[in-house]
């Protein structure tokens, strides 16, 4: 499909993401103010006496409208208090899916997906607390199917997979009172005349935030409620822009944030499919807090650049960023399974010529710590997450490694002692592929990103380790020795803003993250 043309909507877009297409098939759709669907309150229920608070600004009023049987009903309050309470079921229900696969990343568990596919194996990716790639619940729905697919999964050979199995007695039950009368139903639709509406905790009316566009309370996969905020995406951009890139930004950073953060949200609109919204309002998508904290410097970057996305061979880019890079960027595949994409490369974060990776590979161990103990030169020089130092005993990183083993179901996860770590592999921008664990029960390697999530320490996998010698102890344990917050990909908005301040415009500082990509404008859906 070629970009000018004009005859597929929006959402579109969203519907291929949800059938399962890679993220590297999705094209730049026609954007008419396209509203996304924000979970910005996401687990509403998993405690027991949870409450929210919906306020109408002054002089509005709120909407309700929800369903009693069949009939529509509506009603009409300037604020309405959502209560939780656990309600006994009348008999004991067992809840149970088949995990197929713990991940620290969408993008680790979307591969993981299609990789299960490819097996005949139908999928979805959840997130209760990491991200989880679950057998589809609605084909292996009987005790009976899910068990004969364990067992045909233990019979190839498979370790990882489980039955998540629990007994439900009670579930939460959401309900507010208006009028005197007390509702209880499982969705309930909220407006308000002014498009304006407040949600804060309802016990201390603390961390109110104020949404534009409508609100929606529904069910999700996991037992408990989901507040998801209907907002048109140029209003989105008000709630991420300022949050993500930071009120002092240099305008161009900001420019090149906004454009972006458009890209993102577009081509991210599958990551919650299975709960039947599209974007999280924290760190898992982009940082959402409605039109609470906006910024004139975020609101004239959004104008100037309205509809504009980043494209490259007329498809959406994955518009990856973080917050510091380290000093180069990372590619895909260094951090994530999955298809590269020849946009996101290792480039040298520097807009002057501190390092030649053509020359100097950070595949090279001893080029990578003479690479990471430069100091001067790089556009993130300053920022304390550029370079750091973080140590952690053995007993630290033993509590930390048993427990991430734990939660992904290793056979190593009952081992006691953990005598060494190496790094046995790095990519040729030096980011960890490989990290051998030697421990009493045997060797395994972590690999790529599965870094971050075994240990607290580094910020990155874009570190060197260095043994510590404390206490009397030969091996008290290890100094992480790094740079970087975050994966690595793409934009870092530390270094944008040294960019900014050179001069660089948001077009320039986009092709320099992000090699031979175009910024386009969304063509406008033509009315029939």
């Amino acid at each position: 499909m070629n970009f000018q043309q004009r005859n597929l909507a929006f959402r579109a877009l969203t519907v291929f993401c949800v059938l399962g297409l890679t993220a590297t098939s999705v094209k730049a759709a026609p954007l008419v103010e396209q509203e996304l669907k924000v979970g910005v309150v996401q687990r509403f229920g998993d405690e027991a006496t949870e409450e929210l608070l919906i306020e109408s600004l002054p002089g509005d009023r709120l909407t309700l409208n929800f369903t009693t049987g069949t009939k529509p009903q509506t009603l009409q309050t300037k604020s309405v208090k959502l209560e939780i309470a656990m309600q006994s079921l009348p008999k004991p229900e067992l809840a149970e899916r088949v995990v197929l696969g713990v991940f620290r990343s969408f993008e680790t568990a979307e591969e993981s997906a299609q990789r299960w596919k490819a097996q005949g194996i139908e999928v979805e990716v959840a997130q209760p607390e990491r991200w989880e790639v679950w057998a589809k619940r609605d084909v292996y729905n009987t005790p009976l199917l899910r068990r004969l697919l364990m067992g045909s999964l233990q019979t190839k050979g498979n370790k990882t997979a489980y039955l998540d199995s629990k007994v439900v007695e009670q579930s939460p039950k959401l309900s507010w009172i208006v009028g005197g009368n007390r509702y209880s139903r499982d969705k309930l639709d909220i407006s308000a005349t002014k498009n304006l509406i407040q949600v804060s905790q309802a016990k201390n009316k603390s961390d109110t935030t104020s949404y534009p566009g409508r609100l929606r309370l529904q069910g999700n996969a996991y037992g408990s409620y989901t507040l998801i905020n209907h907002v048109p995406i140029e209003s989105y951009l008000r709630g991420v822009v300022p949050n993500e890139i930071g009120a002092k930004a240099p305008y161009n950073a900001v420019e090149a944030q906004t454009i972006i953060a458009r890209t993102y949200a577009l081509r991210n609109v599958r990551r919650f499919a299975i709960d039947g919204y599209e974007l999280s309002a924290d760190v898992h998508c982009q940082v959402y807090k409605g039109l609470s904290g906006i910024d004139p410097n975020s609101d004239r970057a959004i104008s100037a650049t309205k509809g504009q996305v980043l494209t490259y061979n007329n498809q959406l880019v994955d518009a990856l960023y973080s917050s510091t890079t380290g000093g180069v960027t990372a590619k895909f595949s260094d951090v994530w399974n999955g298809q590269d994409r020849p946009y996101l490369k290792p480039v040298v974060d520097s807009a002057a010529s501190v390092w030649n990776l053509a020359r100097q590979s950070l595949a090279d161990e001893q080029n990578f710590q003479q690479f990471i103990n430069i100091n001067r030169g790089f556009n993130e020089v300053g920022w304390k997450t550029f370079r750091w130092r973080r140590e952690s005993s053995i007993e630290q990183l033993t509590t930390d490694l048993q427990k991430y083993l734990e939660v992904n179901r290793s056979p190593f996860a009952s081992f006691q002692k953990l005598n060494s770590l190496k790094v046995v592999e790095r990519s040729p921008g030096g980011r960890i592929l490989k990290l051998s664990v030697q421990t009493d029960m045997g060797t395994f390697n972590l690999l790529k990103d599965e870094v971050r999530s075994a240990f607290s320490a580094p910020r990155s996998t874009l570190f060197y380790l260095e043994p510590v010698k404390k206490d009397n102890n030969p091996l008290w344990g290890y100094a992480f020795v790094g740079g970087g917050f975050g994966h690595g990909v793409g934009l870092s908005q530390t270094g944008s803003y040294r960019l900014a301040d050179l001069g660089w415009t948001s077009k320039r500082i986009l092709n320099f993250y992000y090699p031979g990509t175009t910024i386009q404008v969304l063509d406008p859906i033509v009315k029939s």
